[in-house]
């Protein structure tokens, strides 16, 4: 992780899938990944998920009021809202201010 995010905020979404209506969630998260990258204080995501449906996405945010605009963002709250009647078992969202990270790789 770069300097780049120390001082914003990031928001974990931890979330279990129940696998049902794939095509579904498919098309919102390409919409939401669209959407939120449209948002003001949009700093990045990444996102990744388990073969037991287990997912976690961690999205970036310039400060607490662009996570806020975005958690309020009327077609978020519609696809959230969704996701609670047809493709989630259960999630969690954590928000947190990233105060230092580091970063490893190989190459």
């Amino acid at each position: 992780m770069d300097d780049s995010r120390i001082g914003q905020v990031a928001v974990i979404f931890t979330s279990q899938r129940n696998g049902r209506d794939q095509a579904g969630y498919d098309a919102a998260v390409v919409a939401m990944d669209a959407l939120a990258a449209a948002q003001p204080g949009y700093r990045g995501m990444v996102s990744a998920r388990g073969a037991d449906e287990f997912g976690i996405t961690v999205s970036y945010w310039a400060d607490e009021a662009s996570a806020r605009a975005w958690r309020d963002q009327p077609d978020h709250a519609a696809t959230r809202q969704r996701g609670r009647t047809r493709w989630y078992d259960g999630y969690t969202v954590t928000v947190a201010r990233v105060e230092r990270g580091y970063d490893w790789s190989i190459a």
